[in-house]
């Protein structure tokens, strides 16, 4: 934000960007006015211990010597896992997408990265987000969970952080919200942003 000249910024996050906004957020509230957050959780807070049980979280705990020799040259059946099981509709991420991601995840390192990535969730991220809890937010938060996913989960999650959240839905929605029903969220985050 200093490098852009940015003092003061509204935030909208999703997925991994949760967890980013949370770091940011918590570490300079003053600088962040208004934050949507959607549809993830935060590694350590709230029912966290029992999100990393659901089968359709496998990914966060996947780790150990040989996980990037079994995904590499099988990039897209992994990522399409996460489209499909994750997601109210699977149609709704397209072809093109899809393909996009599969090769992007196909370069050199980049697997490895993602699944690092993920191995930071039980370590580093809950430590620093369980100190940065013992300060609560002050901004206005909404917290959008989609229907067959996080749902009003995400605002009982950022209760826990802050005391100023508006919670919300994206009906008939999994975790690909954007691609799943972007007109819905877009509206819902709109009117959260203009809201004075």
């Amino acid at each position: 934000m200093d490098r852009l000249g940015v003092q003061k910024a509204d935030l909208v996050t999703h997925d991994i960007g949760n967890m980013v906004g949370y770091a940011l957020a918590a570490q300079y509230p003053d600088r962040i006015t208004k934050w949507a957050i959607i549809d993830a959780p935060l590694p350590g807070i709230g029912p966290w211990d029992e999100i990393l049980k659901s089968p359709l979280l496998w990914h966060f705990n996947f780790r150990g010597p040989d996980v990037d020799r079994l995904v590499k040259g099988r990039e897209r059946i992994y990522l399409d896992r996460f489209w499909n099981e994750l997601s109210a509709n699977p149609k709704a991420i397209d072809e093109a997408t899809r393909e996009h991601y599969a090769q992007i995840y196909a370069r050199p390192g980049a697997m490895h990265s993602a699944f690092n990535q993920f191995a930071t969730f039980n370590t580093k991220d809950r430590a620093d987000n369980q100190v940065f809890a013992q300060k609560k937010l002050t901004m206005p938060i909404l917290a959008l969970g989609a229907e067959k996913s996080f749902g009003d989960q995400q605002a009982a999650i950022m209760r826990e952080v802050a005391t100023n959240v508006e919670g919300g839905i994206i009906t008939n929605s999994g975790h690909w919200i954007m691609e799943e029903q972007p007109d819905q969220t877009v509206k819902l985050i709109r009117a959260f942003l203009d809201k004075k």
